[in-house]
């Protein structure tokens, strides 16, 4: 028959248990007069405790980094703007963020195509962008166009 464990065999491991530290009991002991507490002040006194964040009086980190407001976008779309009023002088029926760039009136940097409501359209294009703004759709609708998000 193999040993069993007893309930009286059961021990914490070793180094998990600590020798309680007995302060007050004389100068001999280390921990004797002050009992390890310091002289005089808060940290002396009985039912002292530290403000969490609490660095000793100076200012406290916390309070010296500047408060910053919202976050920048990883990867921001960079937008092309273009006015009603501007398509108009364009002789395009079909209107995109390529074939505009092809024509030279955007750099290659920028990644999508805004369309704003500045002016007055006459004539029916077709266009397609990322966004419009309200009064843009309208106006393009209005003259006869059409309105067509990528």
């Amino acid at each position: 028959m193999a040993d069993r464990i007893e309930l009286t065999d059961l021990r914490p491991a070793d180094g998990a248990t600590h020798k309680t530290k007995r302060v007050g009991r004389g100068r001999s002991s280390g921990m004797g007069k002050t009992s390890t507490r310091g002289h005089n002040g808060e940290g002396q006194r009985s039912g002292r405790s530290k403000k969490r964040g609490f660095e000793g009086g100076q200012m406290p980190g916390y309070r010296k980094v500047p408060k910053l407001k919202g976050f920048a976008l990883v990867n921001p779309i960079k937008y092309a703007e273009v006015n009603v009023s501007d398509l108009n002088k364009l002789d395009m029926e079909t209107i995109c963020l390529a074939s505009l760039q092809e024509k030279g009136v955007f750099s290659k940097k920028y990644e999508a195509l805004r369309v704003l409501g500045n002016g007055e359209i006459e004539k029916a294009i077709i266009i397609r962008a990322r966004h419009f703004t309200k009064s843009a759709k309208e106006k393009i609708e209005k003259a006869g166009g059409t309105v067509e998000i990528d």
